[in-house]
């Protein structure tokens, strides 16, 4: 039974078996059997060519009308089940006087289905049973058992609206102490009645008020979505965002929580300023242990934060900072992060509040891992930039906290801010005797030397080599030592080796001061940020400073330290060699600090353009977050010209906006919100399938749909025969999988016809769909097989343009593990330069550019630049780009290389059509 279903299923009627089926299987006695065989009735063919019943299938009405006065309540049941989904009326005729004894059977699991049978004779055959609304109501009136009632309701409501409005009228006043299921139920009526009856709609708003208080979790949140759906009184809103909340903290399942703060959400958006008392409560959800919760609430939290509440809000956040360093969470360093930008958009939003925060994070940044400390600094550089006020505290404070910074990242950034806004004299010496207080002893390589001959012989011991389970005897080879008391000491150059070693290691191993510590760990970079600091200092000590001696001294001492930095990164004292790139920039601040007083394009550079150039990042940070405000704000816009609704003016029967939710849903469910394509777009995933000399011409139509493929082929019949049992049969490779097949057809000569397949699409790894076209000739036994082309899924369909900051890039970058290296050769019209091939290449991909506008800004032979694109199912693809054009009319080439986690999209990206040829492109 089970493999003739499964060829039905696939397209085969197998109208032969009726009656083998109905002869052996019907009488069985089988429960699974039994099950079967409804299943098997279900899909098979009832009527004959003339649109008939069949013959056979007054047998098989003869076998339902036994099983609904089965003894087994459940065989009852099961055919109940199979009632509702037939539509035949000479076949259900019959079977109405069973089916009404049905609904006083003792048992409940036969009444439950009887009700739902009932309704579905009703909808598709009133005539039948015209008296069934009457016959529900009084079912309901007289059930006890709370699943069949809530059957019974759902039955009334579907077939007669007045029925169920009656009863329910009856029994309102009970509603709050009804079952889960009857109040579930109950409140989707109320939803639809309150639309057609608004005179109602005051009480049932008080009824709902009450359900808030259910004890069940499902009924408090129908209340509070039916609650927003009939009103947007700011009372009832806020009832309702608050069960929903209360809902996050107390449910265990992270989807519930998403869900319903996903709804807060909703509500913020349509009732601005509405929800802002609940801030604080919405951060409780923070005592949830998932990521993805406390992200979701934080995001919302910090939409609601307003000048009333934002000092609560940091407070809580502080609390939840610290316990991040005194406990151990899963996932702790990600979740200090998400707290530490959100502290940072609090403070950037209201100044008031900045000064208290940034001391909070300066207290931490010692205890805070790399990451999190770079974000600390991070944070700080803007602040300090924006609120000039703050920049002398914030620089004593930082200063202060130089002995106990660790991390090189972190001391880069600290001292970037020093050297930029350290505008006072006291201010440059209180840095510069901490940052030497840092630094150590100068010169570095004089006095390293002098701890390493101060280090205390260490006797090393040699291996001992054994021969046959013998020492061997050491071999006496070097020179000849006297000691103290006249003896003769043997020293081998393995020794003395071995011995130096030593030495060099437990001074490369003693306590150091910070900044030393990782300079000579082989951080050039820091030493060079070192250099320009400093560099910075000298120049503004001599702008401020009248004091000349004190500015010469000062400037000495800067260039010792970095020709020490310099003759230490060549020493034996690192533990590797200082890098080219670190000594040029090195001694072009020494060359700086030499030449300023002559050259003020020196300090002009120093001073103020490495200030513009930051002030102008922050800027397009800011002008990035606006615009994506200014978006979401544009999506919410009403329009002038869009129609006004006044519900006190318009029709009873007009549904409300906010009552559309369920229509709004199954608009989205079946692609009614999808944007239209033009007819080029249509016409451009046209695929060929076979020749043009095949018997059968096929080509489809890949339509994407969310996650789905809909392939719609159209099948031609070239021949002048009939094809019988035509089929069209898909595979897959890849993440794809087909979830429904076509129907086999007849197909007349010459004739054509259109048929659907459903693929599913699980991920953006590259997928191909082949298949063929089968069916039959004359005779059954001779079968053709016409093979069809390959469809390729194109992953641009699921690669979509992302934005992420700089810090996210990178962190990605270091993670992703997959890269893709891809060359680059096209040739781009006359005109166009390297920029035309960026805008061309992000069309093509998918990808939005991460570089900064300002940093593409002219026209040069060269271009590099950072991009980023996200897929709908999540993953992430990184990709940096760098080209270079040879003259006006060179080619341009270069690579592409792409990151992403899974191997399959980074492989798909690299494997574009259009990659090479984006030169032949129009934009």
């Amino acid at each position: 039974m089970k493999r003739i279903l499964t060829i039905m299923l696939n397209g085969d009627p197998m109208p032969q078996l009726l009656m083998h089926i109905i002869r052996f299987v019907m009488p069985s006695k089988s429960k699974p059997l039994k099950k079967l065989l409804y299943l098997y009735y279900e899909i098979c063919p009832k009527l004959d060519a003339q649109g008939k019943l069949k013959q056979e299938m007054i047998l098989v009405c003869n076998g339902i009308r036994m099983d609904l006065q089965h003894a087994n309540e459940y065989i009852r049941g099961n055919t109940l089940r199979f009632l509702c989904k037939l539509r035949e009326p000479e076949l259900i005729e019959p079977l109405l006087a069973p089916a009404r004894a049905c609904l006083e059977h003792r048992h409940s699991y036969v009444r439950k289905n009887a009700v739902f049978a009932i309704a579905s004779i009703f909808t598709h055959s009133e005539h039948l049973m015209p008296d069934a609304p009457e016959l529900l109501l009084a079912f309901l009136e007289g059930e006890s058992d709370g699943t069949c009632k809530r059957n019974a309701f759902a039955a009334l409501m579907s077939v007669s609206h007045e029925r169920a409005l009656e009863y329910l009228s009856g029994v309102f006043e009970g509603i709050p102490n009804a079952s889960e299921l009857l109040q579930l139920v109950e409140l989707e009526f109320i939803r639809k009645d309150a639309v057609q009856n608004q005179q109602n709609k005051s009480r049932y708003l008080r009824l709902i008020f009450d359900l808030l208080e259910a004890k069940e979790s499902t009924v408090v949140y129908e209340a509070a979505s039916s609650l927003t759906a009939l009103t947007n009184n700011p009372v009832a809103v806020k009832a309702a965002a608050g069960k929903f909340i209360e809902l996050a903290i107390k449910e265990s399942d992270n989807n519930v929580k998403l869900i319903v703060l996903e709804k807060v959400n909703q509500l913020r958006q349509a009732n601005p300023g509405v929800l802002d008392d609940l801030t604080m409560e919405i951060l409780r959800v923070l005592s949830s242990p998932d990521l993805d919760v406390r992200r979701k609430s934080l995001e919302l939290a910090m939409e609601m934060v307003s000048s009333k509440n934002v000092e609560e809000v940091v407070m809580l956040l502080k609390k939840e900072l610290a316990k991040t360093v005194d406990e151990q969470y899963e996932k702790n360093n990600e979740y200090r992060s998400l707290l530490i930008h959100s502290i940072h958009s609090c403070a950037i939003k209201f100044s008031e509040i900045a000064q208290s925060v940034v001391g909070l994070l300066m207290d931490f940044i010692s205890d805070f891992n790399n990451a999190s400390a770079v974000d600390v600094i991070s944070f700080v550089k803007e602040v300090v930039e924006r609120f000039p006020k703050m920049r002398s505290s914030i620089v004593e404070r930082i200063v202060q906290t130089l002995a106990e910074v660790r991390a090189g990242k972190v001391y880069r950034g600290s001292l970037w801010i020093v050297g930029e806004y350290s505008l006072e004299e006291k201010d440059i010496r209180e840095a510069w005797k901490r940052i030497r207080a840092s630094l150590g002893e100068i010169p570095i390589v004089a006095s390293e030397a002098r701890l390493l001959e101060e280090q205390p012989d260490s006797e090393v011991p040699l291996p001992d080599t054994q021969v046959n389970g013998h020492a061997k005897p050491s071999e006496k080879t070097g020179s000849r030592k006297v000691l103290a008391d006249g003896t003769y000491a043997t020293e081998s150059a393995l020794t003395s080796q071995a011995s130096a070693k030593a030495k060099l290691d437990a001074v490369k191993a003693a306590q150091k001061p910070p900044l030393r510590q990782l300079i000579l760990e082989g951080d050039f970079y820091l030493a060079t940020v070192l250099s320009s600091t400093l560099t910075k200092l000298v120049m503004r000590h001599s702008e401020i400073s009248g004091d000349k001696a004190r500015t010469n001294a000062l400037r000495a001492e800067a260039m010792l330290i970095m020709i020490s930095i310099i003759r230490a990164g060549q020493s034996q004292f690192v533990k590797a060699p200082i890098d080219e790139d670190s000594v040029d920039r090195i001694m072009s601040c020494v060359r700086s600090l030499a030449e300023f007083a002559q050259k003020k394009d020196l300090e002009t550079a120093f001073l103020d353009d490495t200030r513009k150039a930051f002030r102008d990042m922050v800027q397009v940070e800011e002008r990035k977050r606006k615009e994506k405000e200014d978006v979401l704000k544009a999506r919410q816009a009403i329009q002038v010209d869009d129609v006004v609704s006044i519900r006190q003016l318009s029709k009873k029967n007009t549904m409300d906006g906010a009552a559309e939710e369920i229509e709004l849903d199954l608009e989205k469910a079946t692609g009614g919100d999808s944007a239209t394509e033009d007819l080029s777009s249509k016409l451009s995933r046209v695929v060929q399938l076979t020749g043009f000399s095949d018997p059968v011409y096929a080509e489809a139509y890949v339509q994407v749909h969310q996650f789905d493929i809909i392939l719609d082929v159209l099948l031609v019949n070239q021949t002048r025969e009939t094809l019988q049992n035509l089929s069209v049969e898909f595979a897959t490779l890849g993440d794809l999988k087909v979830v429904e097949r076509p129907t086999t057809q007849n197909l007349a000569p010459l004739d054509f016809l259109n048929v659907q397949a459903t693929i599913k699409v699980s991920s953006t790894d590259t997928g191909v769909i082949f298949g063929n076209v089968v069916y039959d000739g004359a005779s059954s036994e001779d079968s053709t097989v016409v093979i069809l082309n390959d469809v390729h899924v194109d992953i641009m369909d699921y690669i979509q343009p992302a934005n992420c900051s700089e810090t996210q890039f990178r962190t990605m970058w270091t993670e992703f593990e997959w890269e893709n290296k891809v060359n680059i050769n096209t040739k781009m019209p006359e005109g166009k330069g390297l920029r035309d091939f960026l805008q061309r290449l992000m069309k093509v991909t998918n990808m939005s550019c991460l570089t900064p506008e300002a940093s593409l800004e002219g026209d040069c032979q060269f271009l590099s630049a950072n991009l980023y694109a996200r897929s709908v199912f999540g993953e992430d693809a990184l990709a940096n780009l760098s080209v270079e054009k040879e003259g006006e009319k060179g080619p341009v080439t270069g690579f592409m290389r792409i990151r992403s986690r899974s191997q399959g999209l980074a492989l798909s990206l690299g494997s574009l059509k259009g990659l090479n040829k984006i030169g032949e492109l129009t934009v």
